[in-house]
């Protein structure tokens, strides 16, 4: 769905078409801001590594994203070749990044990434779903993931895109106790139809709202 089809883009009224990704690209934060989600291109590259050289410290989970501007560079010049990727696009920046990898995994590792200027809007909520929808649509069996038993906002998140802990280890390291949790989203038949939804059903309210 190019911008120009999208140009008058009403999210209370869009019913999607036959032409749409397997996601809406277009949606709009808690704030009111909006945003285009998309698989990056050749350009987006140098955005991306600014936003990882710009994350504070303590925005690492597991290594990731490393800590320096090489290796940032080299870590994601493997990921955007090896897995499946999408980017959170304003008008002149990209906030968000995540993906699975490798694609020729039946089950890949996800992960999720927001600047921290812009968590808890929703942005990485919904780039998860449209990794989760790309999966679901690629034949993959399921995703997986790691994550530190006390990174309770990030656990909330995997519970609301369906998956499950499968195993949880604990572990001393230099003195401190610390630990992993492995979380599994399988696929069933109907699972690439669950993120689907165009925008006129996804921004109803709720009952609970």
């Amino acid at each position: 769905m190019s911008d120009e089809s999208c140009s008058h883009w009403e999210p209370e009224n869009c019913e999607g078409s036959i032409h749409c990704p397997p996601r809406c690209p277009r949606f709009v934060d808690r704030t009111g801001e909006p945003w285009v989600v998309r698989p990056p291109t050749a350009e987006d590259r140098e955005a991306l590594v600014d936003m990882y050289d710009d994350f504070a410290l303590g925005q690492q989970a597991q290594g990731l994203p490393p800590r320096t501007r090489p290796r940032i560079e080299g870590w994601l010049d493997d990921v955007l070749t090896e897995g499946c990727n999408f980017v959170v696009a304003g008008d002149d920046r990209l906030v968000g990044h995540a993906l699975y990898t490798p694609t020729d995994e039946a089950e890949p590792e996800f992960a999720v990434f927001v600047h921290q200027d812009y968590q808890s809007r929703g942005i990485g909520t919904e780039v998860s779903k449209h990794v989760v929808a790309a999966a679901a649509a690629g034949d993959r069996e399921a995703l997986t993931l790691v994550v530190e038993p006390d990174n309770r906002a990030a656990r909330r998140l995997y519970d609301r895109l369906g998956f499950e802990t499968v195993e949880q280890l604990s572990y001393g390291q230099g003195g401190i106790q610390t630990g992993i949790v492995r979380m599994r989203r399988e696929f069933g038949p109907a699972a690439a139809a669950e993120f689907r939804c165009p925008p006129v059903v996804r921004n109803r309210p709720s009952p609970a709202d």
